[in-house]
């Protein structure tokens, strides 16, 4: 028996850099999207003429009346987070919210036990866990295959926020939370980090700076990542609290050790995500700019280099490649087998566990982030609860 409705009808908060992947992602798996909602009433309808969807909502209070929606993507700036995604499940929406979940632990904390107390879906898009070749790391590290993990290290590391004319409503603590280079790439990293070996952290050690403590506002907003191809002239001077990029030491429970590096500052730098797995039989290392590559390092035998190929990899990894060996899936892919997993619980009313990244899975995230703002705040070492 069900636990929810399995009918889908989607509505989309937000319509920056994530609306339009979000509705390409839906498009491809075939799913009915019937409205999106702006921050104003003009937005909202130029919105929905550019993307070809149905309906351009006036309110928030409008989205949640509408009988055909049934789920809510949340895209919004993360301040909207928590009272977008509480009020959605009290209406009796699944929920699908963009990365960080909320602005901090207690919000997060909230939106867990309404989640609950609902029963409905309520997932965080972390996309990148849904690249093929994390998959196949993850089942390597977690079948015991690798052997014992005895350290992950990695970065994420991306440059349009080198200048400080390079603007956006990231850059604020008001609009994003006290974190940024943490809190906005550095939870992908860690959640898949954590994902992949299976690994809870006990206690993190972190080094945040903030370069820019000064950035020009330009007259009008600049959408993410395309500062580039949208030019502005420099306006007023903002000041700016939130790291531009840090270092986190991390110490989990079992006794392996972590270290990342974050920055969205580093010349060259797009978009990189890399780990690599230290265990005890291999070593295991991805970047997410050559993601259809795993390298495999061993000790005693040549090292290889495993090229995504459904025929090659094992029975985790397998579902979410669309294409055969030699034809490449990437970042847009990710996004569409992350909302696959979701909408495919919802489909089956809830039945089994969720392979999506669940609430929880953000509280967990956010709960990090804080230890790690805390933690730099004071220099010292800070101990994180038992999950």
């Amino acid at each position: 028996m069900s636990k929810f409705p399995t009918r889908i009808g989607i509505a989309i908060t937000g319509t920056g850099f994530m609306a339009p992947t979000h509705t390409e992602a839906l498009r491809r798996l075939h799913l009915p999207i019937v409205g999106i909602l702006g921050s104003t009433p003009e937005k909202s309808k130029k919105a929905a003429e550019a993307l070809g969807i149905p309906r351009g909502y006036a309110d928030f209070e409008e989205l949640l009346a509408d009988p055909k929606v049934t789920s809510v993507h949340i895209t919004t700036p993360n301040r909207h987070h928590h009272a977008t995604a509480k009020a959605a499940l009290l209406a009796g929406k699944h929920v699908l919210c963009e990365k960080p979940l909320a602005m901090n632990s207690r919000e997060s904390a909230d939106l867990v036990a309404t989640a609950r107390q609902t029963g409905l879906a309520a997932g965080v898009n972390y996309n990148i866990r849904y690249y093929p070749l994390v998959q196949e790391a993850a089942e390597r590290v977690r079948s015991g295959g690798a052997g014992r993990v005895h350290a992950v290290t990695g970065r994420y590391v991306q440059d349009w926020l080198l200048y400080e004319t390079d603007y956006n409503w990231r850059v604020l603590a008001e609009e994003g939370g006290v974190s940024r280079a943490v809190s906005d790439i550095g939870t992908h990293w860690l959640d898949l980090v954590l994902e992949v070996t299976g690994l809870e952290v006990e206690a993190v050690f972190a080094d945040l700076q903030t370069v820019h403590t000064m950035r020009k506002r330009p007259a009008g907003e600049i959408e993410t990542f395309k500062g580039k191809v949208e030019p502005r002239e420099a306006g007023t001077d903002v000041p700016i609290s939130t790291e531009d990029q840090g270092c986190v030491l991390l110490r989990f429970r079992g006794g392996a050790r972590g270290c990342c590096w974050v920055s969205q500052m580093t010349p060259g730098r797009k978009n990189s995500l890399s780990f690599e797995v230290a265990a005890a039989r291999q070593s295991l290392a991805w970047d997410s700019e050559s993601p259809n590559r795993l390298w495999i390092g061993s000790r005693d035998e040549p090292n290889q280099i495993l090229m995504k190929d459904p025929g090659l990899a094992g029975d985790r990894a397998r579902p979410y490649m669309s294409y055969p060996g030699g034809h490449n899936e990437g970042y847009p892919d990710s996004f569409k087998q992350c909302l696959r997993t979701f909408y495919d619980f919802i489909r089956s009313g809830g039945a089994g566990d969720p392979l999506y990244p669940t609430f929880d899975d953000g509280h967990r995230e956010i709960v990090l982030c804080d230890a790690i703002v805390e933690s730099a705040g004071k220099a010292r070492w800070v101990e994180l609860p038992r999950a």
